[in-house]
């Protein structure tokens, strides 16, 4: 096999988006474009990638890192203007250079594979990847001759009414032999419609140069979808939704509705878990086998162990442990970590805190800054008061201990194993094992005073 590289072009700034944010950055199921398109070739394996970047350099640089080399197109003068680029790079060497726009999310490892082998096998110069679409609008068609070879690629502003009916398109990906690529880029012009450096003019030129030129036709017309309105890129999100809760579902996961399920790219899930109605999984998430999440909850960049229950319920930046459960209409906040068979009821909110085995939190409370033992009990209203202002403060509650309902616990506090509070009390000192803190100002009844109160006036 010669050698490989790849071309990605993400330069343009994508004027029909509207956007502030550059057009190969917009997400789909929570990953730029850009980034879509450059793990699939990472996939195949090339041994230089080179992401062509111009508007909004830094932002793609930052966003793919050291994944990809870089090379700036100063000016935007169409795509072979913007593959030039590259020869500092690639001008010279012997191989296979693919080019594919960073607007192609939903292009697949599999059909870059197939487009690679077909070029290799079948030695020609360049290979154009194509499909067939119902409605062409919008893209270059390619016109074959008598012999079905390819002619030439015809962009739609310079396409007459018989080559403009053609249906099939070019998807604007291609493969080269990278030394007649950078030979041909040196002999394209601009004399056409927009006045710019096209790349399929470099397919006409090695053409008439009598180089092979071929034609691979993918077999899913969806994977050609180029992005460059917010309607098209709506489009790609259902399709790559689709295509990831198909995938999950193949790996063994259930689902109850999976139109009204949004899991993002890089979620995994295990095997037996059910996911409900309107779940929404984000990020980084990892959940676990044999779990259950109820409709509505939102997970973000958290992981879920295995047999564990999320009801209706938020959780951010967290870790729920094995035979946890959790809401319904709870909120776990960053650095919650909730540990093994542990319940966190409704209403509870938890935030950078470490919950320990067997404990339970039922409802109406919130845990923040702590660290809360074994076993322990957690009454309804419990309010971990933390800030004072201006600092945060942490509270230790140790093994089997027992707060009662509506306790404030005033930190720095530690409980000590085995201790406990009386319900309505505001906690600010320690407690030792096995004593009871009671906290709350004696009752006093004075006769005859409600009625002063204006309520009974």
């Amino acid at each position: 096999m010669s050698n490989r590289y790849a071309i990605i072009l993400a330069a343009g700034k994508g004027t029909r988006m509207k956007s502030k944010l550059y057009k190969v950055l917009h997400p789909v199921c929570g990953k730029a474009m850009v980034d879509h398109v450059l793990t699939q070739v990472e996939a195949i394996q090339p041994d230089e990638i080179i992401t062509i970047v111009g508007h909004g350099a830094e932002l793609v640089k930052e966003r793919l890192g050291e994944r990809s080399n870089y090379a700036l197109q100063a000016e935007q003068l169409g795509t072979g203007h913007a593959v030039m680029q590259a020869s500092q790079q690639l001008e010279g060497k012997t191989g296979t250079t693919i080019v594919l726009s960073g607007d192609t999310p939903l292009l697949s490892a599999e059909t870059l594979q197939q487009l690679f082998t077909f070029h290799e096998e079948n030695q020609t110069a360049v290979t154009v990847l194509t499909a067939h679409a119902e409605d062409p609008t919008g893209y270059g068609r390619i016109i074959r001759d008598e012999n079905n070879h390819v002619v030439k690629i015809v962009e739609q502003k310079d396409a007459n009414a018989k080559e403009a009916a053609v249906q099939e398109i070019n998807t604007g990906t291609y493969c080269f032999d990278n030394a007649l690529l950078f030979d041909a880029l040196s002999q394209i012009t601009t004399d056409n419609a927009q006045g710019e450096y096209y790349l399929t003019d470099a397919l006409e030129i090695l053409k008439n140069a009598n180089h092979k030129v071929a034609a691979f036709q993918m077999t899913d017309f969806e994977e050609s979808l180029g992005v460059n309105d917010r309607v098209a890129l709506e489009k790609a999100s259902q399709i790559m939704r689709k295509r990831i809760n198909r995938q999950h579902m193949l790996n063994g996961v259930t689902f109850v509705d999976a139109n009204s399920t949004y899991i993002e790219a890089d979620v995994q899930i295990g095997s037996d878990t059910v996911i409900e109605a309107g779940v929404v999984l984000k990020g980084q998430t990892k959940i676990g086998e044999d779990c259950l999440i109820t409709a509505h909850s939102e997970i973000v960049d958290s992981i879920i162990e295995d047999h564990v229950t999320i009801k209706q319920s938020v959780v951010e930046e967290s870790h729920v442990r094995k035979f946890a459960d959790v809401g319904p209409f709870a909120h776990l906040r960053p650095q919650a970590d909730i540990g093994e068979k542990v319940h966190i009821g409704n209403f509870v909110e938890v935030k950078k805190a470490t919950i320990g085995e067997g404990t339970k939190v039922g409802h109406l409370t919130y845990v923040g800054d702590a660290t809360l033992g074994k076993d322990i009990n957690v009454g309804c209203g419990t309010v971990f008061v933390n800030y004072d202002g201006k600092n945060k403060h942490h509270t230790v509650i140790g093994d089997h201990s027992f707060i009662g309902s509506g306790t404030n616990i005033i930190a720095p506090v530690t409980m000590a194993p085995n201790s406990a509070t009386a319900a309505g009390s505001t906690i600010t000192e320690d407690i030792s094992e096995h004593t009871l803190a009671i906290a709350r100002a004696r009752q006093v009844n004075k006769l005859n005073l409600a009625k002063k109160i204006p309520y009974f006036e």
